[in-house]
């Protein structure tokens, strides 16, 4: 067996999406990347998806197989050089908790779904990165996946556009082909409902001077074949070139029918579906030419993994960053809560046994950083309207469960609270969340009077036998004495937190030298 030391410089990328799941392993040597293996299964988890959005056992018996067998390739794989995005079918599946409670006993790695506009921002960073384009020209990256359509524009790795949108492959076969015959009618109405999806967008792309034009995925990569097969030599897409494409397409009769070389079994169940979506999008917003390129997603994902982890880093912090001006947050006073809160975390960690990884840190501190992004609304719900701004937003560089965590930190760090309410989580556990929401709540009663120069060492917290629930936090006496507001409010937290076994608060006025 190998191990994990012979996988040092290699990396995963999965990508689960809504028609096949991909892997990607990837060896870094003398900092070029060499793919050594790829492995691509038709799932078509989509076609699993009822009309109120749950999964069918069997489409998650098929994506949790498909797992079992990755499993086995990544055997002694770091879970640091092991990254695993969820796109569409995941992202609406209204049961993929089933999903994930199943695969994670077959496969030991976290599953990331990301949102839509996440998805974009990746497969925009992919295309963007192995292409040699200008960085002052601006860019339009699309994606025909199995239940979406991702497209983004920009000139930099931060693209001013990231839209996704409810259209795939997958779902408009099933929606609009349902017996899989092909008839003009039937492509119109497909063509035209994408249109539709992108119609409030149209006059920002047609306005951005788009100077070239990239399309990813299992459709445009058929187009781009289909177009070598018939004599095309560069394979750029064009609108003569596509309107003949449909022509030709059109005079088929059923999808079983169609015939060209490059064009597999499994691709013709998807492809006029996949075709309509993009000719609709291509003809509103009146492309000119659109190069197929084969990165997108995957290597949108191993370039941040890879290229520089600090430049992920600087993604989320200039997301909070954003957020914060955008919402004209107290800028100081969220700043003494982060340092309260970081002075506390150091504390618990020298006696708890919890792991608490750097993302949750960093997730806490930006809790204390945005825990008043609401308060422009009003201020006695602040925690609520805080967490519906931090969930329902753009959060480039945040997968969904990251962004959820944030905005359910926020929610609940003040007032009363049931710790029932909390929601369930795939890749954080409870024991970890619990610590984070505590010293969340202690750190903004503590800056409650929003005091300029309150110091955090005023402030000692150390927990009762290891148990990460139950915390004592000392009070140095001379800051208690002049400072009986914060103590009150201290003592009002610590029955919530009777009220929310097995969570207890000791409060000790002490000398802290």
């Amino acid at each position: 067996m190998q191990s994990k030391q012979h996988h040092n410089h290699e990396y995963a990328i999965m990508d689960l999406g809504s028609n096949s799941f991909h892997m990607i392993i990837m060896k870094k040597s003398d900092n070029a990347l060499q793919v050594i293996y790829k492995n691509k299964q038709n799932i078509h988890l989509a076609t699993g998806l009822n009309s109120d959005y749950f999964l069918s056992q069997s489409s998650i018996q098929r994506g949790v197989a498909c797992l079992a067998m990755f499993a086995e390739r990544l055997a002694n794989f770091p879970a640091s050089h092991v990254k695993v995005i969820g796109t569409y079918a995941l992202r609406v599946a209204k049961n993929r908790h089933q999903f994930l409670t199943e695969a994670a006993k077959v496969f030991p790695y976290p599953i990331e779904i990301v949102s839509g506009q996440e998805e974009a921002r990746l497969i925009y960073l992919g295309a963007i990165n192995n292409e040699s384009v200008p960085k002052s020209e601006v860019k339009f990256v699309i994606d025909v996946g199995g239940g979406s359509t991702e497209i983004a524009i920009g000139k930099a790795l931060n693209p001013t556009l990231v839209e996704s949108r409810p259209m795939g492959c997958v779902t408009y076969a099933k929606q609009f082909f349902p017996d899989e015959k092909i008839t003009r009618q039937a492509f119109e109405k497909a063509r035209f409902a994408a249109e539709q999806q992108v119609e409030k967008i149209i006059h920002f792309v047609k306005n951005n001077n788009i100077a070239i034009a990239f399309g990813a995925s299992g459709t445009i990569k058929s187009i781009y074949n289909i177009l070598l097969d018939i004599g095309v030599s560069d394979g750029i897409i064009t609108p003569k070139r596509l309107d003949d494409l449909v022509s030709y397409i059109l005079e088929f009769n059923h999808f079983d029918d169609i015939n060209y070389p490059s064009l597999s079994n499994e691709r013709k169940r998807v492809f006029v579906s996949g075709l309509a979506i993009f000719y609709g999008v291509f003809k509103a917003f009146g492309l000119k030419e659109l190069h197929y390129t084969q990165s997108a997603l995957r290597e949108g994902v191993l370039y941040e993994m890879i290229g520089n982890n600090s430049k992920h880093q600087d993604i989320y912090q200039k997301t909070i960053d954003d957020l914060s001006k955008l919402y004209r947050v107290d800028e100081l006073h969220a700043k003494n809560v982060a340092l309260t809160a970081q002075h506390l975390m150091t504390q618990w960690r020298q006696h708890a046994l919890v792991d608490i990884d750097a993302v949750l840190e960093s997730i806490l501190d930006w809790a204390a950083q945005l825990h008043e992004i609401g308060l422009g609304i009003n201020f006695s719900g602040i925690h609520k309207h805080s967490a519906y701004i931090l969930q329902h937003s753009n959060m480039p560089g945040f997968n969904e469960e990251q962004q959820f965590l944030l905005s359910t930190l926020v929610k609940y760090h003040r007032k009363s609270f049931k710790l029932d309410h909390l929601p369930y989580f795939s890749l954080f556990e409870k024991k970890q969340i619990y610590p984070l929401l505590q010293i969340l709540r202690l750190s903004v009663l503590i800056n409650n009077q929003r005091s300029e120069n309150l110091d955090p060492s005023v402030f000692k917290l150390t927990i009762i036998d290891h148990d990460p629930c139950k915390m004592v936090l000392m009070m140095d006496k001379t800051f208690a004495k002049h400072n009986r507001l914060v103590l009150f409010d201290l003592e009002q937290e610590q029955q919530y937190w009777r009220e929310n076994k097995p969570w207890q608060l000791d409060i000790q006025v002490v000398d802290i030298a």
